[in-house]
């Protein structure tokens, strides 16, 4: 644990990595409810209604797994201070900080966690007007992480970035948050590295229920869900998406009080405490196979792989 504040101020969006990613782009666009930002040879950027420059994108690769996760940083100064304290404690700061030269711009600088995923941290940049729309995504609630080291991984973001534990799942999971989303991260115990899942929050119930029913409607219907977790009290309904990868709608993510909250060890055998309307029942085995994820190499070996293949 730490007592430190945290200098970020948000999750922003994850950038996804596979072959043929930017070929499942309609189904985003025409199913999920998110429209495209940008594109760009072998890459296309998804937006949401709300103002973060992309929340989804596809980048065509030759590795399934996680390019980068973005989280938004208030100023410069204050990714200058994260950076500092990444040094400080050892950190695999991937470059110093400086201006990125992608389409979304600003300032900042990568690092990997200990499962060598890449984080971006940003600040500044490019913001787009908020658009809203009926039933749609508004941002990325949170990504779930697939780890063989919880404890370490946790000790990771909680030390160096300022994480602080919001609940547990058992001995099987942690739910860590950066502002008072009841978690932006959340690391599962898992054999490999990989991504779980990735959480759209819509702005209402009904918004909730009505994308489920657009998904529905357009052939799609949840492979776990709709029903509401114990531990962050969302409600949930996960789909999995063309290429694989483990997408869920949720939205009223609880608000944590620093002031007064304790993390509690939810039970992963009461049903209740999985589902607290009962609706959803447990994920069934192929649900929990599909959200184990593919083993994803990592930021430096996937660039030795690319190379290999070159």
């Amino acid at each position: 644990m730490t007592d430190a504040p945290t200098q970020i101020a948000g999750l922003g969006g994850i950038m996804m990595r596979g072959p043929g990613l930017t070929a499942t782009l309609a189904f985003y666009e025409e199913m999920w409810g998110l429209k495209l930002a940008h594109r760009a040879e072998g890459v296309a950027l998804l937006r949401g209604t709300g103002p973060e420059p992309f929340l989804y994108g596809l980048k065509d690769d030759g590795v399934f797994g996680i390019e980068y996760i973005h989280f938004r940083m208030a100023d410069a100064a204050a990714a200058d201070a994260l950076h500092a304290r990444c040094v400080a404690h050892g950190a695999a700061v991937v470059a110093p900080p400086g201006p990125f030269d992608d389409w979304v711009g600003g300032y900042g600088f990568e690092l990997l966690d200990p499962d060598l995923r890449r984080l971006r941290f940003r600040a500044g940049g490019r913001i787009l007007p908020e658009e809203p729309e009926w039933a749609k995504p508004r941002k990325v609630s949170h990504v779930v992480l697939n780890t063989p080291d919880m404890e370490g991984v946790q000790a990771f973001y909680e030390q160096v970035l300022g994480f602080r534990a919001s609940d547990y799942s058992a001995d099987q999971m942690v739910f860590l948050r950066c502002t008072s989303d009841h978690h932006s991260i959340a690391l599962v115990r898992n054999p490999y590295p990989s991504v779980n899942h990735v959480a759209f929050e819509l702005p209402s119930i009904d918004e909730f229920m009505r994308a489920i029913g657009r998904m529905k409607h357009k052939g799609h219907v949840p492979t776990w869900g709709p029903g509401r977790h114990g531990p962050g009290n969302n409600p949930f309904a996960y789909f999995v998406s063309p290429s694989g990868f483990v997408i869920e709608f949720t939205c009223e993510l609880q608000q944590i009080d620093e002031a007064t909250h304790a993390p509690k060890v939810w039970s992963r055998s009461d049903p209740e405490a999985m589902d607290r309307w009962m609706t959803a029942g447990p994920p069934t085995p192929a649900q929990r196979a599909v959200m184990q994820g593919r083993p994803d190499p990592g930021w430096p070996e996937l660039r030795r792989l690319n190379r290999g293949a070159a």
